[in-house]
């Protein structure tokens, strides 16, 4: 540990904790050293020459000397391929069963000896050495994967299995994205991330890696085309990246590189390529379709850890209210629990729940829970007897409950790899239900134990069901917060199935998108916990998870004003717009950082309210398609090599550019436009983009521009849907998409199409039906003339 992960320690457990926290520590290394004997003699291994290969559906099975590839091309281009019997199923990424095969994609002859599969979509060809690369339908290489080496116990009985380490090449002009939730990003320059969702213990900035969610997802982007690359495997692992150089060494391009390696597990991986938005698209088809947020959870929400009362929670709703601030929803933190016990309440600060929350509904404010994975290990709770009862929780290899210290103390942690373990916890929901909470946010879920050395979480040889399968919790850990949230969200959805829940988690791992999305978890307050902010919602956003937000302000300390309000600023333009901060940290209300900031607050809060219909929209695109709210600049270029180095600006759906001031004292920003007429929102001001211009960025707001010709849903004058549409250019055509709000439940919705075309100096809009073009029924306000 170093001097400040000593000190993030002293800070965070206390001295009590510490000692508790101590003999837990020593508890756990003693529990790994008899459960995970040390590795012995290990012998390496590589495939081999080709030996021969037998077409199946899709593709076949390339056999080597010492190895076996299976590769297959999906019906919509998606490859999977899996070294030694690995198959796409079992998956805790996968929503479903694998997708179908190509029919028309088989597996051929190639030169050298090797072998290749040719479809539609793309061309995979496998060398006689193990290699596999994946082109273009015209044959341009996208990305090569070199043949794996294994290291394997010499020894049968041998401790985890086959290391293995997967080295892949991309072009040199590639950029990385993606691998989870990384505050260093978006773009993930040369250097080593590790896959392991981890608690920082305390508050981060852009240095800390790695994070609570991580991800073995790779989202590159070059000139030969866009593709994502998963490992399907949920070991501890690294993943070390190197970009490219065009040129280098005797005018020839060193490619990128990216080196896998895990403690063991399949080796197996996924490839999607196409257009940013097909390859998100595929990825959502393969993994399972984003959690439709209710729309009330689109709105601006506030949090505090030690709002100490129910009183204290009225005193700041009122405060909203009577400043004409909109809110939807605060969050109650673990000070509202019984002794920090998970579903109970401290009756003495909160006497009524109940009556609380609908008092709250009444005006319009929702009740949000948090709710942590540990339960306190002490006969007479009600929870641990019932989870005792229904043997719910992980045990070691002696069949003796392993013990973790959390905020109640010693604590039992439920085994959610286990499907009647999951459906136990989920009726636990009906609690929260019953005290008028209306959605819930997981923490602590990586899942934590407080330590003051080593890895604050469960030992690794700590015994999971892994869905019948069983193991250990080497291979358990990440996926520990995505069955958490298939647990909640399952068990919600029974409990109110005509609701759609609300629920988002610290931690999880590819495919968590099916039951909600995340946030940022406890960022520092500092500009460089900004700037970090926006890396992890672009790059969880590439990773399929398109509802996330950060703690607006940061987590720890008090920002001043300046910082808060350009938070605030970037909040407001972002899925999850929540205020959160530590119990003794600066407050986070706008209006205690003086009238100035409370003005231009309100001008921003006022803005996100009005474009509530957008927002809407893009959250049922999200969920139809896999496109993110918030994407790159690059999303709608991705040939554009200027707007890939592009991360303190980002596209909000297809119509808006939002430049958001991440540093202190600035006035004015640099804003690098993609391709076509860009207007400044603000001023009307058109820009012609590919370029770069600098704009006006005063206190009072970020510059924010209109593509020309977009067709945007906002609230009108009078509160009802209305259509704000930015004209298009000469001898140009717009357009948008509009998906009104059906309410909370699960009724479908329309897809509405809108065209907009500039003639003579008037722009026309119509409504594009199947039938052909319709008069357009809302209001219609035209800007950019």
């Amino acid at each position: 540990m170093d001097g400040r992960g000593l000190v993030r320690s002293i800070k965070v457990f206390g001295s009590v904790r510490g000692l508790r926290t101590v003999r837990v520590a020593w508890r756990q290394r003693r529990t790994d050293a008899r459960g995970l004997p040390a590795r012995g003699p290990e012998r390496a291994r590589v495939p081999g020459l080709a030996a021969g290969a037998e077409a199946a559906p899709g593709g076949g099975t390339v056999r080597f000397a010492r190895s076996s590839l299976r590769v297959s091309v999906s019906a919509g281009g998606t490859v999977f391929w899996g070294w030694d019997g690995a198959e796409p199923l079992p998956s805790y990424a996968l929503a479903g069963e694998a997708p179908d095969p190509d029919p028309r994609a088989s597996l051929e002859p190639d030169t050298d000896g090797g072998w290749r599969i040719v479809s539609e979509r793309v061309t995979v060809a496998v060398s006689r050495h193990g290699a596999v690369e994946i082109r273009t339908p015209g044959g341009v290489m996208l990305r090569r994967d070199l043949p794996p080496r294994w290291w394997e116990p010499v020894a049968e009985d041998g401790a985890g299995g086959a290391r293995w380490v997967q080295r892949s090449e991309v072009p040199a002009d590639a950029r990385f994205f993606g691998l989870g939730g990384r505050s260093a990003g978006p773009r993930l320059r040369d250097g080593t991330y590790r896959l392991w969702n981890t608690d920082p213990k305390g508050s981060f900035g852009p240095g800390d890696d790695p994070l609570h969610i991580t991800m073995p997802v790779q989202f590159v982007v070059s000139d030969a085309g866009t593709h994502l690359a998963f490992h399907d495997n949920s070991w501890d692992g690294r993943v070390t990246l190197a970009e490219g150089e065009e040129g280098a060494g005797s005018g020839h391009d060193r490619p990128g590189t990216s080196e896998v390696r895990t403690d063991g597990g399949p080796l197996r991986c996924w490839v999607v390529v196409g257009t940013p938005a097909r390859v998100l698209h595929g990825w959502a088809a393969l993994t399972g379709a984003p959690a439709l947020p209710p729309d009330w959870a689109l709105g601006p929400q506030h949090a505090r850890w030690g709002f100490g009362s129910a009183r204290e929670v009225r005193r700041i709703v009122a405060g909203y209210r009577e400043r004409g601030l909109a809110l939807s929803a605060v969050h109650l933190d673990i000070d509202h629990y019984d002794g920090h016990r998970v579903f109970t309440v401290d009756r003495e600060r909160f006497p009524d729940l109940p009556g609380l929350a609908a008092e709250l509904r009444e005006q319009g404010v929702r009740l949000v829970s948090i709710v942590d994975p540990a339960v306190k290990a002490e006969p007479g709770d009600a929870v641990y007897d019932s989870g005792r009862a229904a043997d719910a929780f992980v045990r070691d290899a002696r069949g003796r409950e392993v013990h973790g210290v959390v905020w109640p103390g010693e604590c039992a942690y439920p085994d959610f790899t286990d499907p009647a373990v999951r459906e136990w916890w989920g009726g636990l929901y009906e609690e929260r239900l019953r005290q008028g909470f209306s959605g819930v946010w997981h923490d602590m879920n990586e899942p934590v134990s407080f330590a003051p050395f080593g890895d604050s979480t469960l030992p690794r040889s700590a015994r999971h069901a892994l869905d019948g399968r069983g193991g250990d919790h080497r291979e358990a850990h990440n996926v520990y917060g995505l069955t958490m949230a298939r647990a909640g969200y399952e068990g919600l959805r029974r409990l109110r199935p005509d609701e759609r829940p609300f629920l988002f988690s610290r931690s999880g791992w590819a495919g968590m998108q099916r039951y909600g999305g995340t946030w940022s978890g406890d960022v520092s307050t500092g500009w460089p916990g900004l700037r970090a902010s926006l890396a992890l919602v672009l790059g969880l956003g590439l990773c399929g998870v398109p509802y996330s937000g950060p703690d607006v302000g940061g987590f720890d300390g008090s920002p001043t004003p300046e910082l808060f309000l350009r938070w605030y600023q970037l909040g407001a333009w972002l899925p999850l717009f929540r205020t959160h901060a530590a119990i003794d940290a600066g407050r986070r209300e706008p209006w205690e950082f003086g009238p100035e900031v409370l003005e231009h607050a309100r001008v921003a809060l006022a803005e996100r309210e009005r474009l509530r219909p957008y927002f809407t929209t893009l959250a049922r695109l999200a969920r139809m398609t896999g496109a993110p709210y918030v994407r790159p600049v690059w999303w709608g270029t991705p040939e554009d090599r200027a707007l890939r180095d592009c991360e303190d600006a980002f596209l909000l759906g297809d119509a808006l550019l939002v430049a958001p001031v991440l540093t202190g004292g600035a006035d004015r920003r640099a804003v690098r436009l993609p391709r076509g007429r860009w207007y400044d929102t603000a001023t009307g001001q058109a820009y012609e983009g590919p370029g770069q211009v600098l704009l006006d960025a005063p206190l009072s707001r970020v510059p924010v521009l209109a593509r020309a010709g977009a067709v945007l849903p906002v609230l009108g004058e009078g509160g009802g849907p209305a259509l704000e549409v930015w004209a298009p250019a000469a001898g140009r055509t717009g357009g948008g998409l509009v998906v009104r709000d059906t309410g909370d439940g699960w009724e479908p919705a329309e897809i509405e199409r809108y065209q907009s075309r500039l003639v003579d100096g008037r722009v026309f809009v119509e409504r594009v039906t199947d039938d052909g073009v319709a008069e357009v029924e809302l209001p219609v306000r035209v800007r950019g003339l």
